[in-house]
């Protein structure tokens, strides 16, 4: 995707306050910080933490351009434990080199890494080693959430995550609901689902939220219920 199609879509997205990127590939995070507003700021992540402080001087040599002030947060991984891709201990001392890197620049936001709710409720060590904790909760792969309750049911996880955590604040970095795909029990996806599930979600939790995801994701594979393509929004 070109400069300009980036700049087409963020402008689409000019109301929210924050956009989530998930590495530093394909001249993303310069496009993406070129074409955001004043008021915008970006949610960086480094996809291979095997490659952290080279993904690091890609997004300083876009921070020295822009600004380090127009990054919130800085994410090492994204759901590396919950997939079984790298282990808890690799994903910490991942954390500790981008720490290391990021005290020698002008970076004032968060550090943290990014996993589910249930992992980073079995591995507490995740969220001790991030500045809050940073989780991903989708009410859709529960089963037992129908769409009008996808709000409750994320607020409820936010305060099982609150208590493993020691009290840390919680940001929950995705949630959202399918549009297409296969049922999973209770949660069926559909374009009336997804609005009365983004509703929900709005109306219980809007600021502790990230909506997953602008655009559909047609490259991914299908996945177990045939939704991984169809959590846009636009």
């Amino acid at each position: 995707m070109d400069a300009d199609t980036v700049k087409e879509k963020i402008q689409g997205l000019s109301g929210f306050s924050m956009i989530r990127l998930y590495g530093v590939d394909c001249s993303q995070v310069e496009n993406v910080f070129a074409a955001i507003t004043d008021s915008q700021k970006l949610f960086l992540g480094i996809y291979d933490i095997d490659q952290t402080e080279s993904a690091l001087d890609t997004i300083a040599s876009a921070a020295a351009t822009y600004g380090w002030d127009r990054i919130d947060t800085i994410a090492v991984g994204n759901e590396l434990v919950n997939s079984g891709t790298k282990s808890v201990d690799e994903v910490v001392t991942a954390i500790a080199t981008a720490r290391s890197y990021l005290a020698s620049t002008s970076y004032a936001g968060s550090i943290v890494t990014v996993d589910t709710f249930v992992a980073v409720m079995e591995h507490p060590e995740l969220c001790e080693n991030s500045d809050y904790a940073a989780v991903n909760c989708h009410p859709f792969f529960d089963g037992g959430v129908f769409a009008y309750g996808a709000g409750p049911f994320v607020a409820a996880q936010i305060g099982f995550v609150a208590a493993s955590c020691s009290g840390k604040n919680v940001f929950v970095t995705e949630t959202g609901w399918p549009h297409s795909g296969n049922s999973n029990g209770d949660a069926t996806p559909s374009t009336d689902n997804q609005k009365i599930a983004l509703d929900s979600l709005v109306s219980v939790v809007a600021d502790d939220i990230m909506l997953f995801t602008a655009y559909d994701d047609l490259w991914k594979a299908d996945g177990e219920y045939d939704v991984e393509k169809y959590w846009g929004i636009y």
